[in-house]
């Protein structure tokens, strides 16, 4: 008989991208295949420099070009359907007549950028706590933060206005790649990625046009907005051995994929440990969050599925911080004359660690600060003598980074919401066995964990 039709679902991430090709099976959706690449896309942003945070979008297109070419090219040609997630709230602007352009690669028609501005990232920290304060209020039930779109387009807007006037597209890096593949003439959103930028109201599923229109915001730039689930258009090229005509999810939030690849249980609660770090439980039927936010607490409401929405812990505070470590101690053992691959200091630390079951060190690891506290960084105390080895730090390191997620979301709140299993899920969490100890030591519940291509497997279950 003819081979079973698949799934693409791919996750344009922080640091790497992911594909993972699914297929039906009797037993409902299984993974056939998967492939991750690094973007190595991190590039110097002048204009905003020590705090801004940019990555190079033409390597991230070839990232995910070489993802591609590196999965099955039967499998691809069964491909009916695309589904994209990816990193939240950053921004990437494009002219929508000469945003990429196609060429022929080994695997069949690639994709490359053309007029792209760098991705402003989720991590940028170029909006001080003064700047945002300056800012007009949302009408929004998430509180702005720096590293979200709007409020970049506002830095632009003051500092920059001639870097706008180069583009008349805006969106997050995932909507972009959406839009080149169906050639959208108007970036088309959903409600996840909108609700990340700020000045959206989710209730009523509009921006704060008037709002924004009177501080003189571009809103030409701001994507139309549809629900996450929907259909975006469809291939209007064959793209690597995928035919042409395939239908394109709406892009959505890497987390919310991350989530949905595992939850099946209100009674579950999701820890995801990538670059950041979440906890998360679901909300009751019907939860509507409130209109105004309140700017101190440590917990979102993350628009999900079918009008449901998350509860979540959301920390900027994962293996961003043990990567960090890691370049500190690469970096010391150069100054002392020797070098050392950072790729081969992981697994020394994680061994060094396993080796140390306590450590009286804490590590408070908030190095990026946190959305409701920016100003909090990262202290280290109840240092002794003794605590002072590679397996002692790289222990409490990985115990704090757990604990800080506890103190945004604690133990007893999640008891009282009626949890009963962790699911872990994360490409930190995947790859650092101290992490999932501390995870066990720190939850009074079983856990389970999932695979490094959630979120890739994610987009595609939802297509």
């Amino acid at each position: 008989g003819p081979a079973p039709s698949c799934v693409l679902g791919i996750d344009l991430g922080t640091t790497s991208v992911k594909a993972a090709l699914v297929t039906g099976t009797e037993r409902g959706l299984a993974l056939a295949q998967s492939c991750c690449r690094e973007t190595r896309a991190h590039s110097e942003s002048p204009g905003a420099a020590p705090q801004g945070m940019e990555q190079d979008v033409q390597k991230i297109i070839k990232a995910l070009n070489e993802c591609l070419a590196a999965l099955p090219q039967q499998q691809l040609q069964q491909v009916t359907h695309i589904g994209i997630s990816g990193q939240m709230h950053g921004v990437v602007f494009w002219k929508s007549d000469k945003g990429c352009k196609w060429s022929e690669s080994g695997t069949g028609p690639a994709l490359e950028a053309e007029q792209v501005s760098p991705l402003v990232t989720w991590q940028d920290g170029r909006c001080s706590p003064t700047f945002l304060t300056s800012l007009p209020l949302p009408q929004s039930h998430v509180s702005l933060a720096t590293g979200f779109g709007c409020a970049t387009v506002f830095w632009y807007l003051k500092n920059s206005p001639d870097f706008l006037k180069a583009y008349d597209a805006a969106g997050t890096i995932q909507d972009y790649v959406v839009a080149m593949l169906c050639d959208l003439k108007k970036p088309l959103m959903s409600v996840q990625n909108a609700a990340s930028w700020g000045y959206f109201n989710c209730r009523n599923k509009s921006w704060n046009t008037d709002i924004l229109k009177k501080s003189g915001f571009p809103v030409h730039l701001l994507p139309e907005v549809g629900d996450p689930g929907s259909i975006a258009g469809r291939t209007t090229r064959a793209w690597h051995g995928i035919p042409k005509g395939a239908k394109v999810g709406i892009a959505l939030g890497d987390f919310q994929c991350s989530v949905y690849s595992c939850l099946t249980e209100r009674t579950d609660a999701v820890l995801n440990i990538s670059t950041s770090a979440q906890l998360t439980i679901s909300m009751p039927l019907g939860f509507q969050p409130p209109e105004a936010p309140d700017p101190s607490s440590a917990v979102t409401y993350f628009p999900y599925f079918n009008g449901d929405y998350l509860a979540v812990a959301a920390s900027l505070n994962g293996g961003n911080v043990l990567a960090t470590f890691v370049g500190m101690v690469a970096q010391w053992a150069q100054e002392l004359g020797f070098q050392v691959q950072e790729s081969a200091i992981y697994p020394r630390i994680i061994q060094a660690a396993l080796a140390q079951k306590h450590s009286k060190l804490s590590v408070h690891p908030t190095l990026f600060g946190e959305r409701h506290l920016p100003e909090l960084l990262a202290s280290v105390s109840g240092i002794g003598a003794s605590e002072l080895s590679l397996g002692h730090v790289t222990r409490a390191l990985c115990r704090g980074l757990v604990e800080n997620l506890c103190s945004m979301l604690a133990v007893q709140q999640l008891e009282e919401m009626g949890v009963s299993r962790i699911l872990g899920s994360g490409s930190a969490l995947a790859r650092n066995e101290v992490l999932r100890q501390e995870v066990e030591r720190i939850f009074p519940f079983p856990v389970v964990y999932g695979k490094d291509v959630d979120a890739a497997v994610g987009a595609a279950m939802v297509m």
